[in-house]
């Protein structure tokens, strides 16, 4: 049996077909099969499967609408991921910042207290002469 969707078909698929599938594949015949799909449903004959269709159809648009929403929470979540990423980010800078100035005015104060250290060292027999007069 042929294909019935093959546009070009050979000699082996037309002999070997039974005549009335070759009419129906060969022949410019239309039934009520291929009307439905190409117009669309029609008369009342499909009046209670349109009441179906259209509460399917109804559902249809209710779940889109409710991915629409998540698609729109989803894009302003990322967009708040980025922001937070960035206040993160920028935390983190300052906080190098602050670790290395701290490091730095550590050693600051060290070399102020060897200074002082030294300078008292320096007035101490001054300082001591002073105490054994009194």
């Amino acid at each position: 049996m042929p294909p019935k969707f093959k546009r070009h078909l050979n000699d082996d698929d037309v002999t070997g077909s039974v005549k009335s599938e070759r009419r129906n594949l060969l022949e410019d015949d239309s039934d009520e099969e291929e009307d439905f799909f190409l117009r669309g449903p029609s008369g009342p004959r499909f009046g209670p499967r349109n009441d179906k269709i259209k509460h399917v159809q109804n559902q249809v648009d209710e779940v889109i609408d409710v991915m629409q929403e998540n698609i729109t929470k989803v894009i302003e979540r990322g967009e708040r991921l980025d922001e937070l990423q960035d206040k993160s980010e920028s935390l983190s800078d300052n906080a190098t910042a602050f670790s290395n100035r701290s490091k730095q005015l550590r050693r600051q104060m060290w070399w102020r207290g060897c200074r002082v250290s030294q300078k008292l060292l320096d007035k101490w027999p001054s300082i001591s002469g002073g105490l054994r007069r009194i």
